[in-house]
């Protein structure tokens, strides 16, 4: 599914007019104004999945916080914006075949690693309850507890509740456990999609940062991909990973090349030299007679 079709960016012609208007000359950057502009990336034409690449300081991240922007997608974490960011906006333009769903967001590498500490922090919080729960499930179980009134009613459910279970489970039913589930798979990035993609539609930006973050691109891939074909998805994404810039269809634009150019992912220059390495270190890769792969030590 593709809601976005296009979206442009301003040009060198457009930016020099605008830097001719302006009366103030105590900025030493007009960011984002000239960073797109220096390899004359001047149109993304989307395909479902759309990927960026391109070394660091090329425009992967500010192209993505342009166009989020401009689109008005939902975001978790803050990024700075430059004096200027809203006159750059104001020079962008963009078409979209049917309107993008509501739930639409983008997703950075901030919103994971906030992620991460809000759940480190609810853990250390469960640690500290668990020490308090231990000390209470051995006080209940062996105290020599009488009801006295109503008052007690609490106290005896508490007492009859850990007379009845081991430790581990009494210490479990009084815990939430499911967040440590999540912090110990180290898949953020797949909980927090699974919270976002509440509808059967969506469009979604990511960082590189963000893909870095996941553990099995392999998986991730197909991740993506299903959620193209079976939910009407639409991605962008910034990333260098050999298996996300491989996924069947994606459309990928090397922003290394000037002007910037779609490549398929066996043209660009990080996947040669994956290549070259591996090729040359092809004789340190051995197989057994079955196909299992053996390392030489």
């Amino acid at each position: 599914m593709i809601y976005l079709d296009w979206f442009t960016f301003p040009d060198e012609e457009v930016e020099f007019d605008f830097f001719m208007r302006q009366k103030r000359t105590c900025y030493d950057s007009f960011y984002p104004f000239q960073i797109l502009s220096r390899h004359h990336f001047r149109r993304i034409d989307f395909a479902p999945v759309t990927i960026l690449y391109g070394g660091n300081g090329t425009g992967k991240t500010t192209a993505i916080n342009v166009i989020a922007e401009k689109l008005g997608l939902d975001r978790d974490s803050a990024f700075n914006r430059s004096n200027f960011f809203w006159d750059y906006l104001e020079r962008c333009d963009f078409e979209a075949r049917v309107p993008l769903p509501g739930e639409s967001r983008i997703i950075t590498s901030d919103d994971v690693f906030d992620y991460m500490l809000n759940i480190r922090s609810m853990n250390e919080g469960i640690d500290r309850k668990k020490e308090s729960l231990f000390e209470e499930y051995l006080d209940a179980k062996y105290s020599h507890f009488q009801m006295r009134s109503l008052d007690d009613y609490e106290k005896l459910k508490k007492v009859n509740k850990a007379r009845s279970k081991t430790q581990s489970r009494f210490v479990r039913s009084e815990l939430m456990d499911t967040i440590r589930e999540y912090s110990k798979r180290r898949k953020c990035v797949f909980c927090i999609f699974r919270k976002r993609l509440q509808s059967r539609h969506y469009f979604c930006w990511m960082s590189r940062k963000t893909v870095c973050l996941l553990s099995d691109s392999r998986s991730w891939c197909v991740f993506i991909e299903d959620s193209v074909r079976f939910y009407g998805c639409q991605f962008v994404i910034s990333t260098h990973s050999p298996f996300v810039l491989s996924m069947k269809g994606a459309k990928i634009y090397d922003l290394d090349e000037d002007p910037v150019d779609v490549k398929h992912w066996t043209e660009l220059e990080n996947i040669k030299a994956y290549y070259k390495f591996f090729k040359k270190h092809e004789h340190e890769f051995h197989f057994d007679n079955e196909g299992g792969r053996r390392w030489n030590t």
